[in-house]
């Protein structure tokens, strides 16, 4: 048997390609043996699959589902929809198992694979491990196929969140689902909850004409700012390729980053648990701390990457957990998986509770700060910048130093943060202070370190 595979599709959090060239029909076959293999050995008898609105998603799918069967263990197709709905499927089904074929953010020609096994989200060694067992073709055989049957689960997905959330009052919002696969059941799910919603690229479109679906990335979200000035919606929601990030704008076109949101989504929560465990990610404000355990919370630093957020939650058995990216995790009321369309909903049902929008998202503490900037490397040089950075610089002033993911040097007034790009060859950059000045000096101590161990890095700042 051919067990050739790219082992570069192989990523931290999921599995990651262009189609035809690095990820194609013949890999994903093999990812499902694979992956059917590790499903007999943990006793999982059917494995969900569904797939986001890439063009190339069925026939990858089909792929996939034919490796899966031939190893005897079942497979349930819930069609094309977000990642979150999968997530809920594993649920819903019982299966804990599932995978999502989705390039998320990516643009058009890349798709992937993001997995569930047993109830865990497979990360780092886990998604290794495949990519060893497909090497050794070590597969498990069944003399017959697994069993395969198609179930809609998107009504019942609707119909838990409308049965929990209340929207205290009407309230007008602007979706931007960028053409990726969550616009249509976010818009039939808001309107069951009575919001009005202004739709903005809520077709399916796997070319992706409109902007890039990414709502981490300000330049996203104009389209989403010009249609809230000129109309009467109170708030802006933008969703990411697959359904599983949030991105939210106000009125008068200020974008409220996730790190922010934690903070409103915490307080929420804290408010009718006293000592609730909230999580987030190193690339957040430093805000977020002293907001949490000043209402009453615990709060706990995490590693960046939605797996390993999950991980984590589960490890300090947290309520919450937000990243600055927008993947957004509700385990109270909800089974703790990132969903940016329940997210949504979530933060509607705070904000009917104001007489507007403005009220609750304006008053949130705020900082200078910078969104996500990115120094280009080679493949695998962003890990060895990082860690010449973490061995050889001296930062004057620090008060602490966190280096659990990357390295993120905290001042009194501010904090820079350097992290490899587990996803793409990138160090990823983010700076905050409590004034331009303070901004401007912590870049400026920052910039001398990076340029001391990468002389000709292209610094975006």
């Amino acid at each position: 048997m051919n067990t050739e595979i790219s082992q570069s599709i192989f990523k931290a959090y999921d599995i990651r390609g262009i189609v035809d060239k690095t990820l194609t029909e013949d890999a994903c076959r093999l990812i499902g043996q694979a992956l059917g293999t590790k499903a007999r050995e943990l006793g999982v008898e059917k494995i969900c699959v569904g797939r986001d609105g890439r063009l190339t998603g069925p026939r990858l799918q089909v792929a996939l589902t034919e490796g899966i069967r031939k190893t005897g263990v079942g497979v349930i197709n819930i069609g094309s929809v977000a990642t979150p709905i999968l997530y809920f499927a594993t649920k819903q089904l019982g299966t804990g198992s599932g995978v999502a074929i989705t390039g998320s953010h990516n643009p058009p020609e890349y798709n992937g694979l993001k997995m569930m096994l047993a109830g865990l989200t497979l990360h780092g060694q886990g998604i290794q491990d495949l990519y060893h067992l497909i090497q050794k073709g070590d597969f498990y055989t069944a003399d017959t196929l697994g069993s395969y049957e198609e179930i809609d689960v998107v009504d019942d997905y609707i119909n838990a969140i409308v049965s929990d959330v209340k929207i205290a009052r009407p309230i007008k919002v602007v979706m931007d689902a960028g053409n990726g696969v969550a616009g249509p059941n976010a818009v039939k799910l808001f309107k069951a909850l009575g919001i009005e919603v202004e739709e903005l690229f809520t077709n399916v479109d796997g070319n992706f004409p409109n902007h890039h679906p990414d709502p981490s990335k300000p330049e996203n979200l104009e389209d989403l700012k010009k249609v809230l000035k000129e109309g009467d919606a109170e708030v802006g929601v933008a969703f990411d390729g697959d359904g599983d990030r949030l991105g939210v704008v106000t009125k008068d076109g200020e974008i409220i980053f996730p790190d922010r949101l934690v903070m409103l989504f915490a307080e929420d929560i804290i408010a009718k648990k006293p000592g609730a465990v909230i999580v987030h990610d190193v690339k957040c404000t430093r805000n977020i701390r002293p907001y949490v355990e000043e209402k009453g919370g615990k709060c706990v630093i995490s590693r960046t990457g939605h797996s390993l957020i999950k991980a984590m939650m589960k490890e300090v058995n947290a309520d919450f957990a937000g990243e600055m990216s927008g993947h957004i995790f509700f385990n109270d009321r909800w089974p703790g998986f990132d969903d940016g369309v329940y997210a949504g909903v979530r933060l509607l049902e705070v904000l009917s509770r104001a007489s507007h929008a403005d009220e609750l998202l304006k008053k949130l503490p705020n900082a200078v700060c910078t969104p996500e900037l990115q120094i280009p490397t080679a493949e695998g040089e962003n890990f060895t910048l990082v860690e010449q950075l973490k061995a050889n610089a001296k930062f004057e002033g620090v008060k602490d130093v966190i280096t659990i993911d990357g390295i993120r040097a905290e001042w009194e007034d501010g904090f820079a943060l350097a992290r490899p790009s587990n996803t793409t060859p990138v160090v990823v950059l983010r700076f905050e202070a409590d004034s331009v000045e303070a901004l401007q000096r912590i870049q400026k101590d920052f910039r001398q370190e990076l340029l001391k161990v990468a002389p000709n890095a292209k610094l975006p700042f």
